[in-house]
């Protein structure tokens, strides 16, 4: 299959192909789940190929650590090679399940994970006959619970796991998260334009969390002329190309 660098901006290419891509979604929990502090651990399950922890790289302030974590090994072949070809050591990644958490860092390792999941449950539509995309967007029965739980061991006390998903499965994610001792602590809905119906969900979940929910302003992708300024504003921060 052939690989192809996408800029990023701030002078770093990202390897893709066909099956392993990236999209608006990325791009938004990026901006949604970037860290306030300096110095955090970060892993990125289901990374894919690569886009958020290179996303991340250019977010101020700066990560101590980025791991990106996926069970195919195609896509952590085209993530190793867009580690070499930008030259970040801070940037690490390997083939896991996170099913087996333990087989990627020992407990409480990270202060922040990031997810951007498969959104389909297993009898919603077609399933795609290429088995690196059935994978991507078609969750099996565990996907949720198996993913909350990877997270509450990968995580410190305190620590931060950020998802998207679609608004439809809000109660699903939040009662996974809740019992994996992850409450959710911000929220916050992606609409097209005003007036219409949000086609997703960010959520902050915080291990060891007390109860209480902020719900800002909703993402405005596109308004009378064109894509919005607050979507300009996120999305020039990392494609500034």
């Amino acid at each position: 299959m052939a690989v192809c660098f996408e800029p990023l901006g701030g002078g770093l290419v990202l390897a893709v192909d066909e099956t392993h891509r990236f999209g608006t979604d990325a791009v938004l929990l990026t901006h949604f789940a970037a860290p306030n502090a300096a110095g955090e651990r970060i892993c990125d399950l289901g990374t894919g190929c690569g886009c958020i922890p290179f996303l991340l790289l250019q977010k101020a302030p700066a990560p101590r650590l980025l791991l990106g974590v996926d069970i195919q090994e195609a896509a952590i072949a085209l993530c190793r090679l867009s580690a070499e070809k930008n030259g970040r050591e801070a940037v690490r990644f390997l083939q896991a399940d996170w099913k087996m958490p333990q087989t990627i860092a020992p407990a409480d390792s990270f202060d922040r994970v990031i997810c951007n999941p498969p959104y389909f449950s297993p009898d919603s539509g077609k399933k795609n006959a290429d088995a690196a995309l059935r994978i991507a967007r078609h969750e099996t029965p565990d996907t949720l619970p198996s993913l909350c739980a990877a997270a509450k061991h990968l995580l410190r006390f305190g620590g931060h796991f950020c998802l998207c998903h679609r608004p439809e499965r809000l109660a699903d994610c939040f009662s996974a998260l809740q019992k994996n001792n992850l409450q959710p602590k911000r929220l916050q809905l992606v609409q097209q334009r005003v007036g219409t119906a949000p086609w997703l969900v960010l959520i902050d979940a915080v291990k060891g969390g007390k109860a209480g929910l902020s719900i800002p302003a909703p993402y405005i992708l596109e308004d009378e002329n064109g894509y919005s300024a607050q979507y300009m504003e996120i999305y020039g921060k990392y494609r500034n190309t």
